[in-house]
């Protein structure tokens, strides 16, 4: 087993990226409850624990605590924020409420052992704004005001004479800014020195290991039965059917479900990778007329996104169970299938995850299609451990191509969702066809590595033009670019103006139907990324 760190989640808006920082650094970490029992802790063996922060105060009766015994474990601490202010507590210090402060502070080291170890001692604190690589960012309101007994201030600011705290003669620190974000810029570091001094962590945690690892688990729950994938060709669903066909190879059937609502080219590329350069055994279900005569004349988003999903789930289960015995590189019956992939991620188990009240067992999500909770499938959730960019590297090392692994995100429902309106087949050619030349305008920029998500959205509306001196009365395309980490929150591409000519000029010339081309410019909050 390699080492593990345990990450005890407070309810803070960073926990998750304290355990990519940890990831980051090849170390496996896990994110669970504060509620977990210290026997729980003791059994799961961590090299360390981190207390995250969160929204409470130590003086709220039902604000999360923690249990002093879980201190004296002899596993190292680290408590962030609101996590140090609970070391605090409970070790007898002082935890002073309302001395809020939020943003950049520039940091003064006490102490550069430890967490702090390659920090210059004595900066003299600057001000807020000062950008040097020893601002560190604060999201607090209550603070340490005083160590506890036998702890030691190792780091202050301005306006915090103890911003950070170890104790003296047990691994427990403590600090009172978040160095899990971007705003902080030597933050790796501190991560890298609690995982490598403190814990004497080995970084194993690398794609290698992980696919050798699940190929043995796949196999120990899937034995000799056969398997079922609703294949999307997305990142998630792509990584986990390579990931069980390295498993149990034919015993594997994917199902790709043609809604006509796919990008151009998407069902031929589809076949092409999966059934024939890895050689996976793949029925292709071609239902595109059942779908859009669903949703004809269906406008309203939600409505839309229902019946595709009630669709989806009808056409899989009949063609699993009548076309299994046809399929490409076997004979084995899908209709007999007992197991079910799920390219369930990392991010979708942890939200299950409740901060207050007892520790409740994580929440299997039904991600795929919208699969109903009483289905009679068990599943294989081959990414549950992964983030999204381990899921790519673990991609890479199952010999996916490229294209596949670096993809934009892509909606379930499809471009249904970007034909704002009544969907018809003629808008669904108009979406596909300036969504293609948008996408390969992005590509031959050499952009789209730069870029979360790109995509063409048909509108409701029509707009006069004039094309070969003639009047037109034709269709408006809206053209969305987003850069995202994790998609939680978006900006908007800042696109050279050449570039949005360029594609403006394709558009309207070569998609029939199109005389008007706008540029989305809203960031997430306060808008989606999708339109619907």
């Amino acid at each position: 087993m390699p080492d593990r760190i345990l990450v005890l989640d407070y309810g803070s808006q960073f926990t998750q990226l304290i355990a990519r920082r940890i990831r980051e650094a090849r170390v496996y970490c896990e994110i669970h409850p504060p509620t977990r029992s210290t026997e729980w802790v003791r059994r799961w063996e961590p090299k360390g624990i981190v207390l995250s922060g969160g929204p409470s105060s130590v003086y709220e009766e039902e604000g999360p605590g923690l249990d002093p015994a879980l201190l004296r474990l002899d596993v190292p601490v680290l408590g962030i924020c609101y996590g140090m202010q609970l070391i605090a507590r409970a070790e007898g210090g002082a935890v002073a409420p309302g001395k809020r402060e939020y943003g950049r502070a520039r940091l003064r080291v006490h102490d550069t052992d430890g967490l702090f170890a390659g920090f210059e001692a004595g900066n003299a604190p600057a001000a807020a704004g000062d950008l040097a690589d020893d601002v560190v960012w604060c999201s607090h309101g209550d603070h340490v005001d005083e160590p506890p007994p036998g702890f030691v201030a190792t780091a202050s600011t301005a306006d915090l004479p103890v911003a950070a705290f170890r104790a003296t003669n047990r691994p427990l620190y403590g600090v009172q800014f978040h160095p899990e974000v971007a705003h902080t810029p030597r933050g790796d570091e501190i991560v890298s020195n609690f995982l490598f001094r403190i814990c004497d962590c080995v970084p194993a945690w690398t794609s290698g290991a992980f696919v050798a690892d699940a190929v043995q688990r796949i196999r120990e729950q899937v034995g000799d039965e056969q398997v079922l994938c609703g294949l999307s060709g997305g990142v998630d669903s792509s990584v986990a059917a390579a990931l069980v066909h390295k498993a149990v190879g034919d015993q594997l059937l994917c199902v790709f479900v043609d809604t006509g609502m796919m990008r151009r080219n998407e069902r031929r590329d589809v076949e092409q990778m999966f059934r024939d350069h890895m050689g996976i055994r793949l029925v292709v279900a071609d239902a595109s007329a059942e779908f859009i005569a669903n949703i004809a004349h269906i406008a309203d988003p939600e409505r839309k996104r229902k019946i595709i999903g009630e669709t989806f789930i009808r056409v899989f289960e009949r063609t699993a169970r009548t076309s299994g015995g046809n399929a490409s590189g076997g004979n084995a019956s899908g209709g007999n299938a007992r197991f079910l992939v799920q390219g369930t991620l990392y991010p979708d188990v942890i939200e299950s995850l409740p901060v207050r009240g007892p520790s409740a067992t994580i929440k299997t999500h039904h991600n795929v299609g919208g699969l109903p909770d009483d289905m009679s499938f068990e599943l294989v959730e081959p990414l549950r451990e992964l983030f999204k960019d381990e899921v790519r590297e673990v991609g890479r090392t199952l010999g996916l191509h490229e294209d596949f692994i670096r993809r934009h995100p892509f909606p379930g429902p499809g471009l249904a969702i970007r034909v704002l309106g009544a969907v018809t087949k003629d808008r669904l050619r108009i979406l596909r066809h300036a969504d293609a030349v948008y996408l390969e305008e992005i590509r031959a920029a050499g952009l789209y590595d730069e870029i979360w998500q790109a995509f063409a959205v048909l509108l409701p509306v029509q707009s006069v033009g004039v094309m070969g001196d003639a009047r037109t009365y034709e269709n408006v395309v809206a053209l969305r670019a987003v850069t995202s980490r994790d998609g939680m929150t978006a900006d908007w591409y800042p696109f050279d103006p050449a570039f949005l000519a360029r594609v403006s000029t394709r558009l309207i010339n070569e998609v029939v139907g199109v005389n008007r081309v706008a540029y989305d410019i809203s960031s997430k909050p306060p808008a989606t990324i999708e339109w619907e």
